[in-house]
């Protein structure tokens, strides 16, 4: 029997086709070069995710018609009849959609060919769960529930963006950078940034309570070894509850454009590493981000360490990661339990678990959280 080929697979595994193609080009490229390709890869695919490279276009144009009479024409704006405040729609909606399919795809592809096909064969030496991979089933899943969730937040950005640029009435986005202080203009990136990690903490671990976890959440951990393409695998009612949380900011208080989009950005960026299963660390200058091993911790062992930028907020709230802890999908809330408090058939899976997680994830190679009978003997004790 022939099995057909799926096209949503094939597309995103196009760059499997030109590999050797692709390995002999990348050789012949310097080091510095091969850095800024993948970073510039990284950050395209963060503005595909959310659809909001169209929103960054749409307020840029605004920023610089609007920015030397603003005054003027946005009082023009604010008048402008109901019936053309969506005028374009079918427009807006069609580039933010096809935009960020291309870019999914495509800059999709070639990360998953430089990690998942260029260096399968050296995983020990960058991937979080070395032994692991998703089967090509999985992949497929992964997929196509982002590429329907992708759908899902482009509608909505292609929205916005439409709103924004007949009229954008009721929105808080302003584009003179001194139109409120250049004090206020440089706290906003810190403001909008814990604002947007604290609530998306909160909202993730809400999905990770039992009834919201088992029909909505649950969805996203199927993917147990995640790949770049699970940071947008989510439930349409979870992916767009977040989305909205994070747009609070631009109906609330005055927010310039410039620092809310890279703070955006900047989270989407490190969502991507963060599900990449690779061993990415954190730059010297970012002391609050963790580790990529962080959260594929959290997809290894389901209910712990949930915040995505500042993991403080583990830290604060108790629901950061324990060595003498055991956690399970059937362990909710994040506490875990006691390694003396659950079965021996409970430890000795969670041992196996342990020693799937690649050392040379952690800082200095150290893996923090591996047991041996010593430790298991203090730490029952």
């Amino acid at each position: 029997m022939v099995k057909l080929k799926n096209p949503l697979l094939e597309g995103v595994r196009w760059s499997e086709r030109h590999s050797q193609l692709f390995k002999t080009v990348w050789r012949l490229l310097p080091k510095y070069l091969k850095n800024v390709i993948l970073t510039t890869a990284v950050v395209l695919l963060a503005l595909a995710i959310k659809g909001d490279w169209i929103l960054i276009i749409v307020h840029a144009w605004k920023h610089l018609n609007l920015s030397e009479n603003a005054g003027t024409d946005e009082q023009l704006l604010k008048n402008t009849p109901l019936i053309h405040r969506f005028d374009g729609l079918t427009f807006y909606l069609t580039a933010a959609i096809l935009g960020s399919y291309f870019i999914y795809f495509a800059i999709g592809g070639f990360i998953h060919w430089y990690f998942y096909v260029n260096r399968r064969d050296k995983a020990h030496e960058w991937k979080c769960q070395p032994e692991k991979f998703l089967s090509p089933e999985l992949e497929l899943h992964e997929i196509v529930v982002g590429s329907s969730s992708l759908l899902m937040v482009s509608i909505l950005t292609g929205l916005i963006s439409c709103y924004a640029m007949n009229d954008g009435r009721g929105l808080t986005i302003y584009y003179r950078f001194d139109e409120f202080g250049w004090a206020w203009f440089f706290a906003q990136f810190f403001v909008v940034f814990v604002y947007q990690d604290y609530t998306t903490y909160w909202i993730h671990r809400i999905f990770h309570w039992p009834w919201l976890y088992r029909n909505f959440h649950k969805l996203h951990h199927t993917y147990k070894q995640p790949t770049a393409f699970s940071v947008t695998a989510s439930h349409p009612v979870e992916i767009i509850s977040t989305q909205l949380v994070m747009l609070v900011p631009i109906v609330t208080f005055p927010v310039h454009w410039v620092p809310f989009y890279v703070v955006a950005v900047y989270a989407y960026c490190h969502g991507i590493l963060s599900h990449s299963g690779v061993n990415f660390k954190s730059f010297w200058w970012q002391p609050w981000q963790p580790d990529t091993i962080f959260h594929d911790n959290h997809h290894q062992y389901f209910h712990v360490n949930f915040a995505f930028n500042i993991y403080y907020w583990d830290v604060l709230h108790g629901t950061y990661r324990q060595k003498n802890r055991v956690y399970t999908e059937d362990i909710f809330y994040g506490r875990g339990k006691k390694i003396d408090e659950v079965s021996a058939e409970v430890l000795e899976s969670d041992i196996v678990q342990r020693n799937l997680e690649n050392p040379h994830a952690y800082k200095n190679s150290v893996h923090r959280y591996k047991l041996n009978h010593e430790d298991l003997s203090r730490l029952k004790h």
